[in-house]
C-alpha cells in the first residue's frame, strides 16, 4: 500500500480452521484480523470461548433466534456478534472484554462512573431474511403510517 512501504500496515487478514494450539488463539490480536475457529456442535464452542483467559469478543450465525438469545446470555466475552462479526461498539458502548481483555477497572468508552461494579455485555444482532412464516405461526411488525 502506498505510503507504507516501509512496513507496519497488514491488510484485512483471514485464518480459517484455527485450533486452540495455535499462537494466534492463544494471543489477543488487534487489527483487520479475523481468525475462524471451527468446531463440532455449540457446547463445545460455547465451552472453548468460556475457558480462553481472554474475553474480548465473539459472534455466532445463525437462524435460530433460541439459539442466539441463549448464546448471548451463556458466553463470557465483552462484545458478542449475532449474524454481524464481532461488534465494535458506538463510543457510548464499552469497547472491550472480560477476562484479560480489560486493562484497569474502566472501559474505555460509555458510563463507567456508573457501571463500576458491573459487568457489561453489548450484543449487536442482524436477522437477515428467513424463510416465511408457516400458515399458523405468529408475525409480528412494527407499525408503520402506512
Amino acid at each position: 500500500m502506498a505510503g507504507n512501504e516501509t512496513g507496519f500496515f497488514v491488510g484485512p487478514t483471514l485464518i480459517d480452521n484455527v485450533t486452540p494450539t495455535m499462537t494466534i488463539y492463544q494471543e489477543e490480536i488487534f487489527g483487520p484480523v479475523l481468525a475462524v475457529v471451527r468446531v463440532s456442535d455449540y457446547d463445545t464452542a460455547l465451552k472453548l470461548i468460556n475457558q480462553h483467559e481472554f474475553g474480548n469478543g465473539t459472534a455466532i450465525f445463525t437462524r435460530d433466534g433460541e439459539t442466539a438469545r441463549q448464546f448471548s446470555e451463556d458466553v463470557q466475552a465483552g462484545m458478542v456478534g449475532i449474524n454481524v462479526p464481532i461488534p465494535v461498539p458506538m463510543a457510548f458502548h464499552s469497547f472491550g472484554g472480560w477476562k484479560r481483555s480489560v486493562f484497569g477497572p474502566l472501559n474505555v468508552h460509555g458510563n463507567d462512573g456508573v457501571r463500576f461494579y458491573t459487568k457489561m455485555k453489548t450484543v449487536t444482532s442482524r436477522w437477515p431474511a428467513s424463510v416465511r412464516l408457516e400458515q399458523h405461526s405468529s408475525a409480528f411488525t412494527m407499525p408503520t403510517m402506512e
